[in-house]
């Protein structure tokens, strides 16, 4: 009887074990990363710090939830390279409906253990921009080059479909010929794995899938799992507000204006410190975009021509061609086939507009300025009036004038309390002469 009781114990225990162990599997919580910005190193950073983060927390997975128009190389090798290495499965689930993964995004979603895409999405045009653009050069060894880039980045997509199972055709095309394709064919074409309306949908589809990664089999428990949200940090919105063309544009634009202000004013401090902060943070995100250094040439030069109509009487000449320089400096800076690399012509124009007006509104003040007649020193006495304080016969005495008794010298024939005018100044003495009239 008591044999057959601990059998009984020993079975419902059993029982139990395995009931708990499906619970167990799915304590471990699903990670919701989103991405709806370019890909550069800010948000390269924040994937794969939170990656990290995930595996340390005993994370079941993490889910990418992405939307973006491409972006930098570099970053998104990095944002690979995690994705495949990582001890976690990693989800990358292009979303909500109308959302994008272009030209980087394409090869990330290409790269993750299981691909998705929300309906009315659409994945590929991957194919490489070349930075640093417009500095000339040889026109066939560019092309060269970018034939080049072009067969790095085929085998570079050809290897990771290979890796993860998926149409190697399709991620050749997706770079040398840039193809886009929608969701429901994406999915025909075995380019990702399935399709979910929401990612609520996306985590019941999800639920009791097995992810092999090296040696590891992964079982998804996505029902019952917990959600966390992870959103970007501050520090990295900042970062990857500032790598936007239109933030870069600004940004050094307000740089150049404070250093030239410092320099021609040494001592007022602050326009250099802000002209520095923002050259330099200008410069973080030129080393993230597709520069064209003859569009920086080009509006350097337009602020060049600002400054030298300050100094140069050129009748606004210079600031026509300061305006001119700037707009096509402004048009070339980031002008890529990648519209994500592209500065809004509503930045452009009121931006130009702006500067024109303020070099304008300088030479104005600096003219008028000019033109005021002095009222301290020697020159503000010549022409002034004086009251006669004595006076001798031989052309000499002493005159009241701005408020002061000078040694003055003139006509014989003028007399104490007369006025008279300054005609000039000679070393402390002035030289007077009688006023036609009194006034």
């Amino acid at each position: 009887m008591l044999r057959s009781s601990g059998s009984a114990y020993i079975l419902i225990a059993a029982i139990l074990l395995l009931l708990l162990l499906p619970a167990a599997a799915s304590a471990g919580s699903i990670i919701i990363l989103d991405v709806k910005d370019t890909i550069t190193p800010p948000v390269a950073s924040y994937i794969g710090e939170n990656i990290d983060k995930a595996v340390k927390e005993g994370a079941q997975a993490i889910v990418i939830r992405l939307d973006t128009p491409g972006g930098l190389d570099s970053s998104m090798r990095d944002i690979i390279q995690k994705e495949m290495n990582a001890n976690i499965p990693v989800i990358v689930y292009v979303a909500p409906k109308g959302a994008r993964a272009a030209s980087a995004g394409a090869l990330i979603c290409l790269a993750s253990d299981i691909a998705a895409m929300a309906p009315g999405t659409n994945l590929g045009a991957a194919h490489p921009v070349g930075i640093g653009g417009g500095g000339g050069g040889d026109e066939k060894e560019g092309k060269t080059m970018m034939e080049k880039v072009t067969n790095d980045a085929v085998a570079y997509a050809r290897s990771i479909a290979r890796e993860r199972g998926r149409n190697e055709k399709w991620a050749e095309d997706a770079v040398r010929k840039s193809i886009s394709t929608p969701a429901s064919e994406a999915l025909e074409k075995h380019v990702i794995d399935l399709i979910a309306d929401s990612l609520d949908d996306l985590l019941v589809k999800l639920d009791g899938r097995q992810i092999k990664k090296n040696t590891t089999v992964f079982k998804l428990h996505t029902k019952a799992a917990n959600i966390t949200y992870r959103p970007m940090d501050f520090r990295s919105r900042l970062l990857s507000t500032i790598a936007n063309p239109n933030v870069a544009y600004i940004l050094m634009l307000i740089g150049l204006a404070g250093i030239y202000f410092e320099l021609s004013s040494p001592g007022t401090i602050l326009p250099g410190i802000v002209g520095g902060i923002a050259l330099i943070l200008a410069f973080f995100a030129f080393q993230t975009l597709t520069v064209n250094y003859a569009g920086v040439a080009l509006i350097i030069l337009a602020t060049i021509l600002f400054i030298a109509e300050i100094k140069v009487p050129s009748y606004g000449l210079l600031t026509v061609g300061g305006v001119v320089s700037m707009v096509l400096g402004s048009l070339l800076l980031f002008r890529t086939p990648g519209l994500y690399a592209q500065i809004s012509l509503g930045v452009i124009l009121p931006v130009t507009l702006f500067f024109a007006a303020f070099f304008i509104l300088c030479v104005y003040l600096v003219i008028k300025v000019h033109r005021v007649a002095p009222t301290t020193g020697v020159p503000a006495l010549i022409g002034e009036k004086a009251r006669v304080y004595t006076w001798n016969e031989d052309g000499t005495g002493k005159v009241f004038a701005h408020g002061e008794y000078w040694n003055a010298k003139g006509p014989s024939s003028i007399k104490q309390g007369d006025l008279v005018d300054v005609e000039n100044v000679v070393g402390m003495e002035l030289i007077v002469k009688p006023r036609s009239k009194e006034g």
